[in-house]
């Protein structure tokens, strides 16, 4: 069981931001894709959850052998494919209950009953250190950067795929909300679910370790690893690695 990204191009406004991208992620593992800013990181994020803005000129991506290069964001998210983005939407007047139970809905042929939803929802809850006052709240109304991810990795736990893509769900957050994040992400881990972490900064990668580590620079995957790739550009940074692709391109 994988997500396969295979010789990924993709171009938005003309532009060609992906050139290229081969990764497989398996259920069970969890990989952390880095790169500097305009890398073309959140652009594979993007498309691999159907983002229409973002066109494939060449290339595939497979859920689990079926090609689901052409499927629409909501047929991708049913098959088990689901994306924590870096800026969640707000939505006033829908509680973070009904929402969470919609997105739920979603996903089955009949609707979940309240009370399995409720029992499934405190377990979680519970799992993840939420308080019980937070789902009555409208949905990243008036929320802080660590609630709005909290909410994000709730809807992961509910929904329960089979690949997560978290989008810079690191990004913005002071220290007290990173380890929240960063303990729903370590919670919700296991051989049911394959994760993609991806990131320009190591922090998150010191609470969830990651199974590999590839680095982006310039649509490109230019290196891969283990976590102590991670560790290497904690300590030294991306230009190193700019130096040594730009020499052998030489």
């Amino acid at each position: 069981m994988s997500l396969e990204i295979k010789n990924l191009h993709v171009r938005t406004e003309e532009k060609e931001i992906l050139k290229g991208v081969d990764l497989v992620v398996r259920r069970g593992e969890t990989h952390a894709l880095m790169g500097p800013n305009g890398s073309g990181k959140s652009t594979l994020a993007n498309t691999i959850m159907g983002n229409p803005n973002y066109e494939v000129t060449e290339g595939q991506i497979l859920l689990n052998g079926e090609d689901i290069t052409e499927a629409e964001p909501d047929e991708r998210a049913r098959a088990g494919v689901f994306m924590a983005f870096q800026y969640p939407a707000t939505i006033p007047g829908v509680s973070v209950a009904n929402f969470l139970r919609t997105a739920v809905n979603a996903k089955r042929e009949e609707p979940i009953s309240v009370k399995e939803f409720g029992q499934i929802l405190r377990a979680n809850m519970e799992l993840l250190k939420v308080d019980p006052q937070f789902t009555s709240r409208y949905l990243n109304e008036g929320f802080s950067g660590g609630e709005k991810k909290r909410a994000e990795i709730l809807q992961m736990a509910m929904l329960k795929p089979e690949f997560a893509v978290l989008d810079e769900t690191d990004s913005g957050l002071d220290i007290d909300a990173l380890r929240i994040v960063a303990d729903g992400v370590n919670a919700l881990r296991g051989p049911e679910m394959g994760t993609l972490i991806i990131t320009h900064y190591t922090r998150i990668l010191n609470y969830v370790r990651p199974d590999f580590v590839h680095i982006m620079l310039d649509g490109r995957i230019v290196r891969e690893g283990g976590p102590e790739l991670a560790d290497h550009l904690e300590e030294q940074g991306y230009d190193w690695i700019r130096e040594e692709v730009g020499a052998g391109a030489a």
